[in-house]
């Protein structure tokens, strides 16, 4: 008995790694709940099949045999029992296979159901780090952040999904399943987030050397806080309040900076690289590979490719007071 329970622990170690904020089994709504579901199904019916396929090789393995005079020689009722099995065996076969994909379809098919009364998203995957933009029929409503999607507890999501570049795939596997963002194609994945809390996404199609380091995060809030922020996120970058922030600000204006990003309420336009315009509010940059302080922005603007190598964002020169104080502007945005 202690032998037996030994033998268990590591099998539940490895059940205990199902159990993050990465995880298809830790659904936290209905999309991630079916498509749960659906994994549990498929691999109890697989191992029952599994079982009974070793009980039948046991069986035959261990099963006494008579002797036979001539080898060639058939025996008709054995024979005429070996097709039944056959028979019956292939039936079984083609059941499985016909129920496992009637329900593969079915989970997947409402997977893009979307409603008039659904949050819409349009997210745009490039590499390596995503492009959100809430839209809807109030162009002056819309707003863009990046690598971060807000959304409200009980009420369903609807994404529109672009790629740029490659394809590549928008995975958070406990809110939704996985679909392609692939250039030139609109798909679309609804998801509805039971649960207040932040649930880890990472793109799941490889899509060059930093596919690893291209994450986002999904935050589930109460439809109050959503709102709270979506308006905050709507205003204009805030107004530098320091000197340091002053200074930053003129630095970050007059470099190349301002013709590659976006900082709402100033003359920066540039649309290659991410909105900046609260970017200090945000939870990591680079998709997700540094938390967003003052020393993860400098350390990121002063060598990006040391960081993230092959990334798009060029090496600006600046000089060390010059880096201090874009560091502090940029925090400053939130």
């Amino acid at each position: 008995m202690r032998l037996a329970r030994v033998s268990l622990l590591p099998a539940c170690t490895l059940l205990a790694g199902c159990n993050n904020w990465q995880s298809a089994l830790n659904a936290h709504g209905p999309s991630a709940v079916s498509l749960k579901q659906l994994i549990i199904f498929i691999v109890a019916i697989c191992s029952i099949v599994w079982a009974l396929v070793m009980v039948a090789m046991i069986h035959a393995l261990w099963r006494r045999r008579g002797e036979w005079r001539q080898p060639t020689e058939l025996a008709p009722p054995r024979e005429r029992r070996m097709s039944y099995v056959v028979s019956a065996a292939v039936g079984a076969t083609t059941i499985i296979i016909a129920v496992f994909t009637l329900t593969s379809f079915f989970t997947t098919h409402a997977l893009t159901v979307a409603g008039p009364d659904d949050l819409t998203v349009r997210i745009r995957g490039l590499q390596w780090w995503w492009s959100v933009e809430y839209v809807g029929p109030d162009p002056s409503r819309r707003f863009e952040t990046a690598n971060e999607i807000h959304v409200p507890v009980g009420r369903n999501v609807h994404l529109l999904l672009e790629g740029d570049d490659v394809i590549h795939s928008f995975w958070a596997p406990s809110l939704a399943g996985k679909q392609d963002l692939i250039p030139g194609r609109l798909n679309e994945l609804t998801f509805r987030a039971d649960h207040a809390g932040t649930y880890r996404g990472q793109c799941a199609e490889f899509c060059g050397m930093q596919h690893a380091h291209m994450a986002f995060l999904v935050i589930a809030e109460e439809p109050a806080d959503f709102e709270r922020w979506a308006e905050a996120q709507r205003a204009p970058a805030a107004q530098a309040s320091d000197e340091a922030s002053a200074a930053g600000h003129d630095v970050f204006m007059a470099k190349a900076c301002a013709g590659c990003h976006t900082i709402r309420g100033t003359k920066a336009a540039g649309t290659p690289g991410p909105d900046l315009t609260h970017v200090g509010g945000r939870r990591t940059i680079a998709a997700g590979l540094l938390e967003t302080t003052r020393g993860s922005l400098a350390a990121w603007i002063a060598d990006p490719q040391t960081l993230k190598p092959g990334n798009n964002m060029p090496l600006v020169p600046l000089t060390p007071d010059e880096l201090r104080a874009v560091s502090a502007y940029l925090a400053s945005l939130k």
